[in-house]
């Protein structure tokens, strides 16, 4: 039947016929729109491949970079603990040489003082008063030593003082580089 009272109505012939025809063409479309779609594979994979390359790239950058500042913070290091230990020798010899002087002057007041003590004790009046003098010039020439003066102006400063460098303190800096990602 081609017409119903009310409604309208084709051949169920010709509605499936077009029918046909359509889904055909929509197949034949989407087939076509699947081959596209599917040629974009190969370009995905060269896109990942290359995008893998240049960051493996931007990675060996990194590390070389932070290897350079590595070693050269590990040669500051050696450099400044050489420095350092230089110092610590030279005055470790300069306290060690005012010790051996403080020493010396020690000995020969101890000298003194027991050489005063047997005279006055086993001595007789005559050469102790003959040997006065002589101890008396001698007395005055070991008081002459000043100790404390000759230990002030001899010893080494003794401040050795050490300032780490301000840029790890910084948050904002990044001492091996900066990555950007471009548009």
């Amino acid at each position: 039947m081609k017409s119903h009272q009310t409604h309208e109505c084709s051949d169920i012939g010709d509605v499936s016929d077009n029918l046909r025809k359509l889904v055909v063409t929509d197949t034949d479309k989407v087939t076509a729109f699947l081959a596209k779609t599917r040629s974009f594979f190969p370009r995905l994979e060269k896109e990942k491949n290359d995008l893998t390359n240049h960051l493996a790239g931007i990675e060996n950058e990194i590390h070389i970079a932070a290897d350079r500042l590595i070693a050269s913070m590990q040669r500051d290091r050696e450099k400044l603990l050489a420095e350092v230990g230089s110092i610590k020798l030279k005055q470790l010899k300069q306290v060690e040489t005012v010790k051996q002087e403080v020493e010396r002057h020690a000995t020969a007041l101890e000298s003194f003082k027991r050489y005063s003590e047997t005279l006055l004790s086993s001595g007789t009046p005559c050469n102790v008063t003959r040997s006065a003098n002589t101890l008396h010039e001698r007395a005055d020439e070991l008081m002459k030593f000043d100790v404390i003066g000759h230990v002030d102006s001899s010893l080494p400063p003794g401040r050795v003082t050490f300032t780490s460098s301000t840029l790890l303190d910084e948050e904002n800096i990044n001492l091996v580089g900066t990555a950007t990602e471009g548009l």
